[in-house]
């Protein structure tokens, strides 16, 4: 399936390789209920896969005057930690596929929104961490996804050229920062369709990483 060859793979963390969008969900919900507050669904759903200090914006801009955004920030804090001790949920097929690609030979690294200590925490509970030789987070870079900052991050601790590159993506705005830093980006679905814009930058749309093995096993 893919015309020129592939050198090395990239995924997003949260959506895509772990199960955690919807326990950020949930933990924005359990802060908004101890807290006395309705959040509705679609302000949660916006926030997906765009960066916490933005989400901080969204949620100030919609609360108003009076809303205690550390305090909220706590509780979502404490409901995630929680969840995440319990364990650290990864999407199905993620094993498979880290499997089939390190047999490939293939250099994978990580592209995410996350802080660093966050996403080594997570990766490394989920037992991943290891499987990765290069990690660029939010703490790497100037510009956040959209922009094609950290995807270009990861390719150049990898040491291969953006467009020898595959990235895997659950989010609209990952789709757009790989696909501008040059690379076939890939969605992986998970809570949200792409948007129109999206989905004119996708290399393929998958509905898991099950049809992502059946894709790089045809394609590589």
């Amino acid at each position: 399936m893919f015309k020129e060859p592939v050198d090395a793979v990239i995924f997003d963390m949260d959506g895509t390789l772990i199960d955690s969008e919807a326990v950020y969900i949930a933990g924005m919900q359990d802060a908004a209920r101890t807290l006395g507050l309705p959040l509705p669904m679609d302000l949660c759903h916006a926030m997906v896969g765009v960066p916490s200090h933005e989400c901080n914006v969204m949620l100030q801009e919609h609360y108003g005057t009076g809303f205690d955004l550390a305090e909220f920030r706590g509780h979502f804090s404490t409901s995630v930690l929680r969840q995440m001790k319990e364990r650290v949920p990864v999407k199905p097929g993620v094993v498979e596929l880290l499997d089939f690609l390190r047999d490939r030979g293939l250099p994978l690294a990580i592209a995410t929104s996350a802080a660093r200590a966050t996403a080594e925490r997570n990766l490394g509970r989920a037992g991943l961490l290891d499987r990765f030789a290069a990690l660029a987070t939010r703490d790497d870079v100037e510009h956040p996804k959209p922009a094609p900052d950290l995807y270009l991050e990861a390719a150049r601790r990898l040491g291969v050229a953006p467009e020898r590159c595959v990235a895997f993506e659950d989010s609209s705005i990952g789709i757009i920062a790989a696909h501008t830093a040059g690379m076939r980006a890939v969605m992986v679905l998970d809570i949200l369709p792409p948007t129109d814009e999206a989905r004119a930058r996708c290399f393929h749309i998958a509905e898991d990483l099950h049809e992502v093995l059946r894709l790089m096993a045809g394609g590589t």
